[in-house]
């Protein structure tokens, strides 16, 4: 039976309390989206009361805003970040909210804008809420990262469609196959996709790799891995043993690299889009480990300014595996927005490692990850290099180079 998009929507707003967040009686719930998916926030408002939350909270959003503060208020305006912000992040923190966001911006809302004001506004938000950043990517609390359709966002993904609310309607049907809103059950269509994944991470996790080489056509790099490292895939648990999915959709396994050890030259193979800007055409080269040079057909400067400008930002955080026959890959759509481009492609990340990454990586100081090899950053930015002509190898401590990618897709 075919539903209308209101039973899609509620079956992708409850899927997201009970298998995202995992929302539980009495838990405390953070939800923040942009002012144009009132609806969905306040559905997913009700699921998690229903689910026994205590208390919900709801930080609006608005691009348009943004824009206007980015257009008039002065570097040194938008750089003081106020007290009373910081403190609400920190309380929250402290109470373990669980952390919901909801992606729906036109990718491209800052176009034309000066970077220096939007590079140094980030860096200003980033640096003052650094506290909340480092708990959540260590996962302290519980946070999933979701989608939503909307109109300026869905014009970019499909504009040979005729109107707007045409678009729009795409794209919703896109977000709903790939986060399995359409199977017949939801909830275990995700549980069988975690344990796939699962597979292939605890293969990686046996190997043990010294390193990877990715050869592709502009690329050729070989990144270290450390010692422990821990391949990761669908499901996280949070300090209190509870299970919750980071981001919806996804189709990836990840690890941390040793942030020392990067040599060679990569080339994007999508587009970024980083602080209301589309990036595009990049190629990066690295030298013990550091980002040496870095070129973009568009957006060069944004660009320049997120590695030089940010703590870490010339340091890789993440590598990631997704074949190219994935689901999000197979619709064969550029969406212009990470969260479903990086489930398309493998790809890697400039900035913060994910201190889960390492065994006893949560435990551990900035001081202790920093010295086991995971970059410490105030960004965490990923960008896209995979496709069918990827090959990549594991290389062992004694040098052996045991397949892991050929022609884009697993080889075990």
């Amino acid at each position: 039976m075919k539903h209308s998009f209101d039973d899609y929507l509620n079956i992708y707003a409850k899927l997201v309390i009970h298998t995202g967040l995992k929302v539980k009686k009495d838990d405390t719930v953070q939800i923040l989206g942009q002012v144009d998916q009132a609806p969905l926030i306040r559905l997913l408002s009700e699921y998690a009361y229903q689910a026994g939350a205590k208390k919900v909270f709801i930080q609006w959003r608005d691009d348009q805003s943004n824009r206007l503060d980015q257009t008039y208020q002065s570097i040194e305006s938008l750089t003081e970040i106020p007290r009373y912000q910081i403190d609400e992040a920190e309380t929250l923190l402290e109470q373990r909210t669980k952390r919901l966001a909801i992606i729906s911006s036109d990718p491209n809302h800052l176009q034309g804008l000066d970077p220096a004001k939007i590079s140094a506004a980030q860096n200003a938000l980033a640096t003052a809420l650094d506290k909340v950043r480092t708990a959540q990517q260590a996962n302290a609390i519980s946070w999933t990262v979701i989608a939503a359709a909307s109109p300026k966002w869905a014009a970019t993904v499909f504009p040979d469609l005729d109107t707007p609310q045409a678009q729009t309607d795409a794209l919703w049907q896109e977000i709903f196959k790939a986060t399995r809103v359409c199977e017949e059950n939801p909830e275990q269509a995700w549980e069988k996709h975690e344990a796939t994944l699962n597979e292939k991470a605890n293969y990686l996790n046996h190997q043990q790799f010294d390193a990877l080489h990715y050869s592709a056509p502009g690329t050729d790099l070989t990144v270290g891995l450390p010692k422990n490292h821990i391949w990761e895939s669908a499901g996280s648990l949070n300090q209190a043993g509870e299970h919750f999915v980071a981001n919806m959709p996804t189709e990836e396994v990840f690890t941390a690299p040793d942030y020392h050890r990067a040599e060679g030259v990569v080339t994007a193979t999508k587009p970024l889009s980083y602080g209301g800007i589309i990036i595009d055409g990049m190629t990066f080269t690295f030298k013990e480990g550091a980002v040496t040079q870095v070129t973009a057909a568009k957006g060069e400067e944004t660009l320049k300014r997120l590695v030089e400008n940010h703590q870490g930002g010339k340091f890789l955080g993440e590598v990631a595996f997704v074949p190219h026959s994935s689901p999000i890959s197979a619709s064969g759509l550029i969406f212009n927005e990470t969260l479903f481009d990086e489930n398309a492609s493998n790809h890697l990340a400039l900035g913060q490692a994910y201190a889960s990454s390492i065994q006893g990586g949560t435990d551990m100081s900035q001081e202790e990850l920093d010295a086991a090899g995971l970059n410490r950053s105030t960004v965490h930015v990923d960008f896209m290099i995979g496709s069918q002509d990827m090959d990549v190898d594991g290389i062992t401590k004694d040098g052996q180079r045991i397949p892991i990618f050929r022609q884009g897709e697993w080889a075990f």
